[in-house]
């Protein structure tokens, strides 16, 4: 059975040209995605902070009539998660260790779906790409998003991830958008 190099399996199969508030419903079905696995930390608000930024619930609701949405976070605070959770009305998992298996079967199995018609969105290659790819998910790299909805000019993880991207011979760079 051929497995896929390192780079492959970070590569995001979709990346998105901004913040998580720049992917569309139409984008999703374009794609023939019909559920959502959603990272909270830097992709839904930024890593400090309890308060949404503005038209992150707008995004939210504007999806949540026609796709399934499911937050799955590394963070292991219950209190930060589910505040996250309740501000959005959406089911979720902590501690979930991506880019391990196990909670996104989970998470798979109560959506009901097949992983190809699940995106995974997130701001991490090295967790939530690695993750949705080795789950055979749609994975979506988006920008960190910062207190008012735009992109976070704080990415030096994000860029460090890129880098090593880079290093290994992958060109990734937000100003493209790939479609998976």
């Amino acid at each position: 059975m051929h497995r896929p190099d390192l780079s492959s399996w970070l590569r995001p199969n979709w990346l998105a040209s901004g913040t998580v508030l720049t992917i569309t419903s139409a984008d999703l079905q374009a794609r023939n995605i019909r559920g959502l696995v959603l990272d909270v930390d830097r992709t839904l608000l930024p890593r400090w902070s309890l308060v949404l930024p503005d038209g992150v619930r707008d995004w939210v609701d504007r999806l949540r009539p026609s796709f399934k949405l499911y937050l799955l976070s590394n963070n292991p605070s219950r209190a930060r998660i589910v505040s996250v959770a309740q501000q959005l009305n959406l089911p979720f998992a902590l501690a979930a260790r991506k880019p391990g298996r196990r909670q996104l079967r989970r998470v798979l199995d109560l959506l009901e779906l097949p992983p190809r018609q699940v995106a995974i969105v997130g701001d991490r290659l090295f967790t939530d790409v690695l993750a949705g790819n080795r789950m055979g998910m749609v994975s979506v790299l988006v920008r960190p998003i910062a207190a008012d909805g735009q992109a976070s000019t704080q990415d030096v993880l994000q860029r460090s991830e890129l880098g090593v991207l880079r290093l290994l011979g992958v060109n990734v760079t937000h100003a493209t958008t790939t479609h998976g």
